[in-house]
């Protein structure tokens, strides 16, 4: 068997496509119940790499997942976008008229609310995960249920998928993080992006020197994001991403910032997927 990687949710789910995606189909998969067990199952060995939504295009920032990949020192080796698509899919045989309730991931309920206000006899119920709710229709035969959930889910589990692309927002877009234990060395002329985390201190202007030092490296700001140190109330912890077209004003940019900020760290550096 292949690579064994941790993924949240099961087969079916968005995080199992994005590791066919990235991985192939030579993998092993560790079907996780949360992120904190992806990170757990890569701490301990049993997974060689793991996988985790770290921001949507329309729901923003997976805040937690930030904290989780810093206080476990865990390395992002690489990121991967996935196009949401949700489809609403029933037992083979059944129809929209059978169906008395629907069943799924609370944000996958929330992308698709218009479609189902043409269809107020319908009962929209929260469950853990999109491709969960899908096997258990199958298994259980549950007939007055439909699911929303990925294209793939239907494929493994047999079931039929009555309306696509149901979701309000037609470009919904999920950004996935590739995770490892240990830092993988790319080749330096291979990686164009970072992930950094920095704390600053209260003086006037001190995130605009930071600011400034990444552009005259001639590095692009992608994504800011603040959260606060648990550990210090009132003070917060900046989470950065940072694209370049030469490692070499990388390079400078962190041994400047080394200097300049208080618990600096660099937490991956990989290709950006954009431009791949």
């Amino acid at each position: 068997m292949g690579l064994k990687i941790a993924i949240q949710g099961i087969k079916g789910s968005n995080h199992h496509q994005v590791a066919k995606d990235f991985f192939g189909e030579d993998i092993e998969l560790i079907e996780c119940a949360s992120f904190d067990s992806v990170v757990d199952h890569l701490l301990i060995g049993t997974a060689n790499k793991g996988i985790m939504a770290i921001e949507n295009s329309i729901a923003g920032s997976i805040i937690p997942n930030y904290n989780l990949v810093y206080h476990n020192n865990i390395h992002v080796i690489g990121e991967h976008y996935l196009s949401i698509h949700h489809n609403l899919m029933v037992l083979k045989g059944k129809s929209f008229e059978d169906i008395q309730e629907v069943h799924s991931h609370p944000m996958a309920l929330l992308q698709c609310k218009e479609f189902f206000k043409a269809h107020p006899q319908i009962k929209l119920v929260e469950s853990s995960d999109t491709a969960e709710t899908a096997k258990r229709i199958k298994e259980e035969n549950l007939g007055n249920i439909a699911a929303i959930a990925p294209k793939m889910a239907a494929e493994l589990y047999d079931l039929e998928i009555i309306a696509d692309n149901i979701q309000t927002i037609v470009n919904n877009s999920t950004r996935f993080i590739i995770l490892k234990k240990q830092n993988k060395a790319l080749p330096k002329k291979e990686i164009n992006k970072a992930s950094l985390r920095f704390i600053t201190d209260h003086k006037r202007g001190s995130l605009a020197t930071v600011l400034n030092v990444m552009s005259d490296c001639n590095m692009n700001l992608t994504k800011i994001q603040s959260l606060p140190v648990i550990e210090t109330p009132w003070k917060y912890a900046f989470f950065v991403d940072v694209t370049f077209e030469k490692y070499e004003h990388f390079a400078k940019a962190k041994s400047l910032l080394e200097i300049m900020l208080e618990d600096f760290r660099v937490l991956g550096e990989y290709k950006n997927a954009l431009l791949i």
